[in-house]
Parts: C-alpha cells; sequence; structure tokens
C-alpha cells in the first residue's frame, strides 16, 4: 500500500496499480526499457494489474516474469471493460495509468489517474479525465515511487 497526503486536499491510499499495456508501458508490443525494473519495486507495495486487447499478441511474452496480473480484454467496449475492472478491485483504491480513449473512463474513477504522452501520443479524452500527466511512463512510475512528487503536483 501507498498513502500519499495531499496538502490542502485528500489523503490516498492506494493498493492497486491498474497500466494499460500498448501506447503506456509497451510500444509496438515490446516493453519500455526501464519499466520492469519499476514494476519490481512497486510490486512491494502495490498489486499490478496489467488490462489489454493485447493487439501485438506479446503481452504474455512481455511480462510473464514479473509480478504483475495481466488481462486480456476484448476489442469491443474496451473502456467500459477496464473501468468495469477497477469498479471490481475498487476504484477508491487504484492508481491507473494509460493514454487512450479506451483509458479515460478508468483514469476518471479511479482515485489517482495518469495519462501518459509518450510516442503514441494521447488522445485528449484521457488527458482531460486524468489527474495528472507525464511525458513518459518512467516518469508516471516513478511519482508512485517517490510520492512527495505526486503531493508536489496535486497540491491545491
Amino acid at each position: 500500500m501507498i498513502s500519499i497526503d495531499i496538502p490542502g486536499g485528500q489523503k490516498l491510499t492506494l493498493e492497486h496499480l491498474v497500466l494499460d499495456y500498448n501506447g503506456t508501458i509497451a510500444c509496438d508490443g515490446v516493453l519500455i526499457p526501464g519499466v520492469a525494473e519499476r514494476l519490481m519495486d512497486l510490486s512491494q507495495h502495490l498489486l499490478i494489474h496489467v488490462l489489454t486487447a493485447d493487439t501485438f499478441g506479446t503481452v504474455q511474452n512481455a511480462l510473464g516474469n514479473l509480478p504483475c496480473k495481466t488481462v486480456v480484454i476484448a476489442k469491443e467496449n474496451q473502456a467500459q471493460a477496464k473501468a468495469d475492472y477497477i469498479r471490481r478491485l475498487g476504484a477508491g483504491s487504484c492508481v491507473c495509468v494509460g493514454n487512450g480513449r479506451n483509458d479515460a473512463l478508468m483514469l476518471k474513477d479511479a482515485a489517482l489517474g495518469i495519462a501518459v504522452i509518450q510516442t503514441e501520443g494521447a488522445a485528449t479524452e484521457a488527458l482531460v479525465a486524468a489527474d495528472g500527466v507525464t511525458h513518459n511512463i518512467l516518469d508516471a512510475l516513478d511519482l508512485l515511487r517517490r510520492p512527495l512528487r505526486l503531493a508536489a503536483t496535486l497540491r491545491s
């Protein structure tokens, strides 16, 4: 669990890290360098979930040795499937990271939503739904590894 006191705001108690795969922790189906090490570190504090339609068919191979639950969702209604997933976990205990239109609902519903803008870009809907935006996934994961950065970003 990670607890973060947001000055002038609320206290976040996070138990689950829910990640989109392509465009967020992978590019063209290949895990972005540095992600695996950060997930190993964060798995000591959070249960990690990766949600994907697995467009490139690479997710099982890429994440097979990492401490995360990988869920392949249907290609249809992805946004709703992702939102339903975090609601079942308890959205108030989730931090979600994504970049696509299909991530917007989960980013909005989560206790903490972080949008990333990388090679694939980011959908406007994801940016608007998120609580914060980073240049890349490594920065997003490092916000969780160094919560004072996140508190500084979200303070009132």
